[in-house]
């Protein structure tokens, strides 16, 4: 029973951090590219949420940042694949993370004025309901250079990477 509680408890958190992580960074890189956050602090709650819960039950694969100029294909888009482990191994980890991700931000291409974003979410099974969110295709990468930045953030049970496509 204690043990049963302990993971519930430890997944709980895992989950409250490496969203924290994934928004947060997710805001930086928007800043940084110099596309409006607006509407991702106006659904800063229904996403928190969503992303939240799918980490806690396990099913949330990856968080999307899909940047669309006025015109063409979709570019950046960065990726936030989660990844899970059964043993609850890792320490919550995001300062030395974070300044990983800001030289990292740094060296991101520019995106053309009036470049909008959407969230995205994939999954690795079956995963709940959320408010606010509804099923879609995700933009393709074909034709994309792809780098991987490594761990945004990594916390018992779960971590949080990057990949960017540009």
């Amino acid at each position: 029973m204690t043990t049963t509680s302990t993971y519930s408890y430890t997944r709980v958190h895992t989950a409250t951090h490496l969203t924290e992580v994934i928004l947060g960074s997710i805001g930086d890189i928007l800043a940084d590219l110099g596309i409006n956050a607006g509407p991702l602090h106006a659904r800063w709650k229904t996403n928190e949420n969503a992303i939240k819960a799918w980490i806690a039950e396990g099913s949330l694969a990856a968080v999307v940042l899909e940047c669309q100029p006025p015109t063409g294909q979709a570019k950046p888009v960065i990726e936030f694949p989660v990844a899970y482990t059964t043993t609850g191994g890792g320490d919550a980890e995001f300062t030395a993370s974070r300044a990983r991700l800001a030289r990292f931000r740094a060296k991101l291409d520019r995106v053309p004025a009036g470049t909008t974003f959407r969230l995205v979410c994939t999954f690795s099974g079956t995963h709940t309901a959320q408010p606010g969110w509804s099923t879609t295709t995700r933009a393709s990468t074909a034709g994309l250079q792809s780098l991987t930045f490594g761990t945004v953030g990594t916390a018992p049970h779960a971590s949080a990477s990057l990949r960017y496509h540009h």
